[in-house]
């Protein structure tokens, strides 16, 4: 549409999306004019010189046609660190959304499924450079400053560095309310990183980590060789304290990943308690191993973007139809950390393991609920759900549910199948809020309700918001 609008306009595409597929991008698409292959900080200025230019010069990674013939570079891959992205004009429109920080480029791992690791080993920009950008960043507004550094503690001494940076700038350079979310490596660590994150302020540091799967075979397979036993370990070291945000992710769909096997990844995942479990599914993108060599790597995908795989020879379209069930139950009731508690309680009383559940309510829920349902739609559903589980009682049920809500959603109100008909509950409200401990704060709404299954009262100020799980402060009271 834009090159037929401006006939004269010169189009130029890049990034991942096409540095691994040019010929095929530009024999399909006459609208496009250059692309450029690999990292493109140096070779698209340098494009821009070249077409305001009346001398010819190379172009490093640059594709394109000279008359029927297609040119195709290798993807550039620079030698030094790029220039740093950040001006006035940056900051002006960032207005407090997610920043993105960028201290290394390149992976340590050559994971058949990913392309971080082609591009080439990984480059450290300079470390006083990163912290000076850190704290650009975390003075902009942004309550959160995301590293994407694939690997950010491939150089363990340099993590550790801007680890501690990051915790002795807190509350000084680093305002109190910014977070800076790491992507690391956790069978890697050592005693000294682990100390060291676990000193930090609560709510100051993320760490996602990538688990893929707990299946040995598979790991090595797809060239992601792991220690899980130390895995398993440090995510529990980094978890104790309660200090951090810890995400962990799995992906189906892996080579040697049966149903059986995921079921059993994803239950270690689960019990592990880590603040999110993201089931993820695997994308064969242009370039990654698993794309390019389909006999080592068989499997039927997606031939639109994102190229999710579709099924394979250990697991089929109807397995992952399933896990895909499963995955939004998991995000609608841990994930949004709506139901928690709820969950733990219907673990505990029914015996059934993590995967068993989210798989029944996956299933139940994929057929009496639709996929924009409001969130009161949701919990009636689920209350009808899980009251009906053997060894379930719907007032315990309905208490730990009311619990859940109050303290995870600011509004206060309760959808009418967890509200206590109770006709003395606005004597009862203003008999504990007479007490000195329990007066609500002017200007400071508050979630309040009964509870069914025993003589008290909980309620929730919706204030001060814990920055590791995201809940208000519950607070209980006999009467």
């Amino acid at each position: 549409m834009l090159k037929k609008s401006l006939p004269d306009s010169t189009i130029v595409l890049g990034g991942p999306e096409v540095s691994y597929n040019p010929k095929e991008v530009l024999e399909e698409y006459s609208w496009c004019d250059y692309l450029i292959s690999g990292e493109g900080e140096y070779p698209f200025a340098r494009l821009c010189d070249l077409l305001n230019s009346k001398t010819s010069f190379p172009v490093p990674g640059l594709c394109y046609r000279n008359g029927k013939e297609i040119i195709i570079n290798e993807p550039f891959i620079a030698e030094g660190e790029p220039p740093s992205p950040y001006c006035d004009e940056y900051f002006e429109t960032l207005k407090g959304r997610i920043a993105y920080l960028e201290t290394s480029r390149g992976c340590p791992y050559s994971c058949a499924f990913c392309l971080s690791g082609r591009c080439g080993g990984v480059r450290f920009f300079d470390i006083e450079r990163a912290k000076k950008e850190m704290l650009l960043l975390a003075k902009s507004g942004t309550q959160t400053v995301k590293l994407v550094d694939r690997t950010f503690n491939a150089n363990k001494a340099r993590a550790k560095e801007l680890w501690q940076f990051v915790i002795n700038e807190h509350g000084k350079g680093i305002p109190e309310n910014v977070c800076f979310h790491f992507e690391i490596a956790g069978d890697i660590l050592d005693e000294e990183s682990i100390e060291i994150l676990n000193s930090a302020p609560k709510g100051s540091i993320q760490l996602e980590i990538g688990m893929q799967s707990f299946n040995e075979k598979t790991l090595a397979y797809i060239n992601r060789k792991t220690n899980t036993e130390k895995l398993i370990e440090n995510i529990k070291k980094l978890l104790a304290p309660g200090n951090l945000h810890i995400h962990i992710d799995l992906i189906a769909g892996l080579p040697f990943e049966d149903l059986e096997s995921f079921e059993h990844s994803f239950d270690i995942g689960y019990k592990l308690r880590s603040n999110m479990l993201q089931l993820g599914f695997l994308k064969l993108l242009h370039g990654a191993q698993m794309r390019e060599n389909a006999e080592k790597y068989p499997c039927e995908f997606s031939k639109e973007p994102p190229y999710e795989v579709i099924s394979t020879q250990w697991t089929s379209k109807e397995d992952l139809s399933l896990l895909h069930k499963v995955e939004e139950a998991l995000e609608r009731l841990c994930n949004s950390g709506r139901f928690i508690g709820t969950v733990d309680y219907i673990l505990e009383e029914t015996g059934l393991s993590p995967f068993e559940f989210f798989k029944r309510f996956g299933i139940y829920a994929t057929e009496h609920s639709k996929p924009l349902v409001s969130l009161d739609d949701y919990t009636e559903m689920a209350f009808e759900y899980l009251s009906k589980l053997d060894g379930i009682s719907a007032s315990v049920l309905k208490d730990k549910m009311i619990c859940d809500r109050l303290c995870s959603n600011s509004s206060g109100k309760l959808p009418e199948v967890l509200k206590v008909r109770n006709p003395e509950i606005k004597k009862i409200r203003l008999a504990i809020e007479s007490e000195e401990e329990n007066r609500r704060k002017p200007g400071i709404k508050r979630g309040f309700s009964l509870l069914e299954s025993e003589k008290a009262a909980v309620f929730a100020d919706y204030e001060n918001k814990d920055p590791v799980t995201g809940k208000f402060v519950l607070k209980k009271v006999y009467y």
